[in-house]
This record gives C-alpha cells, structure tokens and sequence, in this order.
C-alpha cells in the first residue's frame, strides 16, 4: 500500500497531518506513506506547481491522499504556474476522470444545515462529476474583437466516448446503491448537452434495472434545496459538477465534511477534501481535518478493499459529532490537533 502524501498549501498540512496519524493507528503492516511537494509550496520551492519528481512519485504510488493547493501570493502568475493548475494536471496525467462526491445528512449535524431540518434529513446521495473534459479542458484564450473590445473565451466540448465512460461509473453506482440515476445537463441550450443525454440514453440500455431520469442543471440547482431526498446518484459534466457538489456540500452544513475520489480506468485513485486551502486560517490550527479524514476513509474502501477499516474511522467520526466535537465551521470550539485526537480515542 504505497501512497503519495501531497498536503500542498493553506489548511493542507495540518488536516494531512490527522489523516496520517489516523492511518498509522490502524497498523497496516505494508503501509508506506511518501511525502511530496505540490502547488503553491511546490512553485516557491522549485518553480513549478506539479514537479516531475512528483508526478512521477503519484505514478508509481497506490493511491493519492491529496490536502489542498490555492495561494494568493500565487494569484499573479501565469495561469500554468498557479496552484490550482496541479491538480488538473494530474487528473489528466493520470487518467482520472471519474470524481465521486458524496453527501450525507449527519443526525448530530441536522440543526447545521441552511435547509429545515427535516429537508436536510433526507439528504443521502452522490455526485458523480466527470474530470477531464468540458471548459476546463477546452481551448481557451483571450482576444480582439473586429470592435477592438478584449474579449475572452472558452470551449466546452465532449466526444461520445468521454461521455459513456462517466456514464457506465454512474450507471454502476446506482445499482450499489437505490437504482436512481438523474443526469443533469442545459440540453435546451448547449449542443455539448444534448449529445451528453443522448449518449447516456444509450448506456442506459445496458442497465435495466437502474432508473434514469434527466434534469436542466438550474433545476437541479433548486430541486437539491427544494427536495434534495429525491436524489441518489447525479452524473454530470465537470462545470455542473463542480458547482452542484459545492452546493450539496453546504446543504449537510459545511463543506468542512466532504470528501472526494477521483479514479480512472485501472490508475490510482486520488482523495481530496473539496473544501480547498483556506488561507485564511491556515496555521491558526481551527481547520476541520474530517473532510481530510473522510478522504482517507474512501481511499482505504476504493483503491484497497479496506472496508472494515474504512468503516472503523467512518463511525468514529460520526461518534465525535455526537458527542459535540466540532471545529470552528460547525460552530465548535476544537481545534484540529483535538479533533484527531478524539477520533484516534473513539477507534480504540
């Protein structure tokens, strides 16, 4: 079990730091864990957010646990120097276009919800968000136009085969799951949509037993805090995807919760917290590392078949917001050196 440790900026070296110490306590005996540098600290230090020494460790490793990259002092540079562009850097080099975001209603966490508690209960689904396409990926510039006005653009595209691959990570996680599947798209404006519904109604035939239903991505917007228990599983492209889980990730009461997998086709799986840096609390020790944690959670189920481990630190977590353990984004007072430590106490 070879994993790359990347903790990168703001928040991402102390909430790694729990996460290490958590899978330390499960003595694995062929657990190796090798550190790397990676966004911002990575460009300070060498010049480049993703250095070759990196990549290739993350090539050869099991398995990414991934902190955080974004740093402000970084803003300025050249879009191919900032932080952020490491991470999109190794999701492409890598392959992993499938991002797996889930999100659940904590009972000790009803009342931290924007939504009404008995709304926010019956939140319990996944957004499955493909990776390595759509305007992140597209052509992009900046130009004149004939009026000599600067204008600046973007292209979204996917081909069919970008498309049923995600489609078949959905469609599978369906059946593990309630056997709903809704795909969210702009059909009725975006020509990159309507082939994105017409190929996942083809992959649709190989999974009768699965339900399909499709939504515009701005009513899926209002349905996810109008209703959101009428969801299981959400497949979409990677700007719709990237919105919606942020979103669905405030719905449970903070982002400081969710965890993330990004996988491929027989690659390592990468695992991140979706809620970035925080440069403004960095080093203040008040981060939230459970998100961090969760991650490692979904590293140890996906790409190493730990389930009773998995699910040791999954209740674990769970025990400690019951019992009020809570950082400073859920209203709490502990800080992350005790929201570890409690953790560490509850897998005893």
């Amino acid at each position: 079990m070879h994993i790359a440790i990347l903790a990168g900026d703001g928040i991402g070296p102390e909430i790694m730091e729990q996460a290490v110490r958590i899978l330390h306590a499960l003595n694995l005996t062929d657990l190796k864990l090798s550190d790397a540098l990676v966004g911002g600290a990575a460009y300070h230090a060498v010049g480049h957010p993703l250095p070759d020494e990196t990549l290739k460790l993350c090539q050869e490793a099991d398995a990414i646990l991934f902190g955080a990259v974004g740093d402000p002092s970084c803003d300025s540079l050249e879009r191919h120097l900032r932080p952020e562009q490491a991470i999109l850097g190794l999701r492409s080099a890598l392959g992993l276009f499938a991002n797996l975001r889930p999100a659940k209603m904590l009972t000790a966490l009803s009342d931290m919800s924007a939504l009404k508690p008995e709304v926010a209960a019956e939140i319990d689904l996944l957004i499955v968000r493909e990776l390595n396409g759509d305007v992140y990926f597209g052509e992009k510039g900046m130009r004149k136009t004939d009026e000599g006005l600067r204008e600046g653009y973007d292209i979204m595209s996917y081909d069919e085969d970008e498309v049923r691959r995600i489609a078949h990570v959905a469609f599978k996680a369906a059946q593990r799951r309630k056997g709903k599947l809704c795909s969210v798209d702009k059909a009725n404006v975006l020509e990159t949509s309507q082939l994105w519904r017409d190929v996942v109604i083809e992959v649709s035939a190989q999974y009768p037993d699965v339900t399909l239903d499709h939504m515009y991505v701005d009513n899926a917007a209002m349905q996810l805090v109008r209703s959101p228990g009428q969801f299981d599983v959400v497949v979409t492209g990677n700007l719709f995807g990237d919105i919606l889980s942020d979103q669905a990730s405030m719905c449970v009461g903070s982002i400081g919760l969710l965890a993330s997998a990004s996988l491929g086709e027989g690659t390592c799986g990468l695992y991140e917290p979706i809620h970035g840096s925080a440069p403004d609390i960095a080093g203040k020790g008040s981060a939230n590392p459970c998100a961090m944690i969760l991650s490692a959670v979904m590293m140890l189920r996906h790409s190493f078949g730990l389930e009773l481990q998995a699910l040791k630190i999954e209740q674990a977590v769970a025990a400690i917001l019951d019992d009020n353990i809570l950082a400073a984004d859920l209203g709490g007072h502990h800080d992350c050196q005790q929201i570890g430590d409690a953790i560490l106490a509850k897998m005893v």
